[in-house]
């Protein structure tokens, strides 16, 4: 039984330092560098830029980059629709004039994302907080704001 314990234990212990490792935001970027590549690279691809903005300091944030990593539909939509970039919000570095270019987004809390469009303008901010369910995201709500944003749906006319 002690076996067991220790096992399970060490697990645990691997997959927390594992988690902890991931930090998808580099607080040493100039987040305008950044967005500027991201459009540059967009706008060669016929895409649209989703820009989510947080830090490696919270949870929700790191939460997100992952479930967009292993959640293969919404992993699938952001590969075919859009540049995905991680632009930091910390202490550290807060990015003042990447967050004036991004519509000042922080007042929705965090992670917030922006969709730039293929000359790097704003289209939409989306609070994070009504793509929620339980205690991580929802696959639907998820996906409907994707397909909502990307650049076929934003210019083609109904």
């Amino acid at each position: 039984m002690k076996k067991i314990i220790l096992i399970t234990l060490a697990l645990f212990a691997i997959q927390t330092s594992l988690f902890a490792q991931k930090k998808p935001y580099d607080e040493s970027l100039n987040a305008m560098v950044q967005i500027d590549n991201a459009v540059k690279k967009a706008s060669a691809e016929g895409k649209y830029v989703l820009c989510q903005v947080g830090g490696n300091w919270c949870p929700w944030c790191i939460r997100f980059a992952e479930y967009a990593d292993t959640n293969a539909a919404v992993h699938k939509i952001i590969d075919e629709n859009f540049v995905y970039i991680h632009v930091n919000w910390s202490k550290g570095n807060k990015n003042p004039e990447a967050m004036k270019r991004l519509g000042n987004p922080a007042r929705f809390g965090f992670p917030v994302f922006v969709i730039l469009d293929k000359e790097g303008q704003p289209v939409h901010i989306q609070n994070s907080a009504y793509l929620e369910e339980g205690k991580g995201y929802s696959e639907k709500k998820v996906s409907e704001f994707l397909l909502n944003w990307t650049e076929k749906a934003v210019t083609t006319l109904k």
